[in-house]
């Protein structure tokens, strides 16, 4: 009889269906685990998609910069002459020079400063693909122009709205008055919670500390057709070692590395996607070894009658995987529900991507079946003669 039952359903779904408020505290168990898994990735993802993103929407086919340069948080500048001399090169069409400071934005509602990123661009000269710099590129000739970044902290002042509705925002930064002309959308980043972009001349008014002939970024556009990895080299040997040659994607890589590897925060999220993986496998365990415990005379008896360990052992593997499935569904599901509350709190870009979503599950599947082949010692002792 017990044959005949094996036939006609799955034993490892009847054995995780017989104790149905166990296998509720164990998909709830791996639910968690999987959700602490995808926070963490999900802000370590955030953290590095807000941090690059200005890098990946420079204007440039080349960027140079300070081979000391980690990161926009604090940036090192360099002679603007090695900016001219690259124009010298064969296959270089133009070059823009790119100015880079922190300053105090003071909220005109609460008269509270907050550091923000101020950006100083050639206004006649294309720096960002943002469309909406562009656009309004020509509002900020004029000395005392900006353009806000409306997708910044709210700590900042309702500048975006305010804007919208009369065209016209007043503030100060830097404790001088500016006008805000114009708004883009770039967001926060653990770097800065907000960006400005002014032109040159309002950037060097509102740093007066600062020299016009030193520089934070080089902006290098080439010819079309250009091979662009052959003018990269070219420049790398020929201008001197007080500058560095990239791609705008290398420029970003830059940053990326910085985070990463630079500060403890690649180490944290990495350090509680671990937690949670560790988490996962001891409930995984516990379930599973009681679940073998509790049957042990029904394993026994199969082993009586042939079932060999191996066979034994997919069954228990196959447990595990449908604990994996049933626990990763509803973290996958709620995982958006976080993500939206995380946006709206933090401001920052996390969002659900496919890569993250099949690495939680690959590391699910691992994490159940390594309970299940930890659970399998419990299996192996069950031995007829003992039983009967």
């Amino acid at each position: 009889m017990l044959s005949q039952m094996f036939r006609k359903t799955p034993l490892a779904w009847r054995q995780l269906m017989k104790e149905k408020t166990r296998l509720a505290v164990a998909v709830a168990g791996i639910t968690f685990a999987d959700m602490l898994m995808f926070i963490q990735l999900g802000f370590e993802s955030a953290l590095f998609d807000a941090a690059v993103k200005p890098h990946r929407n420079l204007q440039a086919d080349l960027v140079l910069i300070n081979p000391q340069f980690q990161t926009l948080f604090s940036v090192k500048s360099f002679s603007r002459e090695r900016l001219y001399q690259a124009l010298g090169y064969e296959g270089v069409q133009s070059v823009t020079p790119l100015y880079i400071g922190t300053g105090q934005w003071r909220n005109p509602e609460t008269r509270q400063d907050r550091a923000i990123l101020v950006w100083g661009i050639d206004p006649a000269a294309s720096a960002f693909k943002f469309p909406e710099i562009q656009q309004n590129q020509n509002q900020i000739k004029q000395l005392n122009q900006v353009l806000f970044d409306q997708a910044g902290r709210p700590e900042y002042g309702a500048v975006g709205d305010i804007f919208k509705k009369t065209n016209s925002f007043q503030t100060e930064l830097n404790n001088i008055g500016v006008n805000v002309s114009g708004v883009f959308s770039n967001g926060a980043s653990f770097a800065a919670d907000g960006n400005v972009i002014a032109s040159d001349s309002t950037f060097l008014r509102l740093f007066p500390e600062r020299k016009p002939e030193r520089i934070e970024v080089g902006l290098i556009t080439l010819k079309p057709g250009v091979d662009k990895e052959k003018v990269r080299s070219q420049l790398a040997a020929g201008l001197p070692n007080d500058v560095k040659v990239l791609t705008p994607e290398g420029f970003a890589q830059t940053e990326k590395e910085y985070w990463a590897n630079g500060t403890g925060i690649g180490f944290i999220f990495g350090l509680g996607v671990g937690v949670g993986f560790i988490v996962g496998i001891v409930i995984v365990y516990q379930i599973l070894y009681s679940d073998v415990s509790d049957h042990l005379p029904e394993y026994a008896t199969l082993k009586a009658m042939g079932y060999t360990d191996r066979y034994l052992l997919v069954v228990l593997l196959q447990e595990a995987l449908l604990l994996a499935f049933l626990g990763y569904l509803p973290a996958y599901i709620l995982s958006f529900g976080l993500y939206q509350i995380t946006y709206a709190a933090t401001m920052l870009p996390i969002a659900m991507k496919l890569e993250r979503a099949i690495t939680v599950f690959i590391l699910t599947i691992i994490m159940c079946t390594a309970s299940g082949a930890i659970a399998m010692r419990k299996l192996r002792s069950a031995d007829p003669a003992d039983v009967f």
